[in-house]
């Protein structure tokens, strides 16, 4: 997270967790739980998880700004999800072209909670692949 351009991500503001950069626009679900809150502009969904993790999955940086364009939800708030559903659809190039990076932080919000949380990061993950130990 700290090498994340964004400082309410590297200093780690709402949490510790890990920053992703996604090769395809198929956002999936990180762990089994509630969507919490699926943000209008559909560029962040937050979960709590069936652990009590409170997470959020940030699609990019200040995408916010893209008001939901190039983003299409498959959830909303109050849907069960498990690890690998499908979250969010992103035209990943399309908001590479807007000027936007596309590092997607998956954060753990309620981090005090979690005091052995162990972080897997410098490698090449593929959906469901554990990049956070609870």
């Amino acid at each position: 997270m700290s090498q994340v351009a964004d400082p309410t991500f590297s200093q780690e503001i709402l949490g510790k967790g890990v920053a992703v950069i996604p090769s395809e626009g198929r956002i999936v679900a990180p762990a089994s739980g509630e969507v919490v809150v699926m943000f209008e502009t559909k560029h962040a969904v937050s979960i709590k998880a069936d652990n009590g993790a409170e997470l959020i999955v940030h699609i990019g940086l200040d995408t916010v700004n893209l008001k939901g364009e190039y983003f299409e939800a498959h959830v909303k708030q109050g849907d069960r999800v498990k690890a690998g559903d499908l979250l969010v659809t992103v035209d990943l190039e399309k908001v590479k072209d807007a000027g936007y990076d596309v590092t997607t932080p998956v954060i753990i919000c309620n981090t005090p909670d979690f005091p052995n949380m162990v972080c897997h990061t410098g490698m090449e993950v593929k959906a469901q692949d554990p990049v956070i130990e609870l």
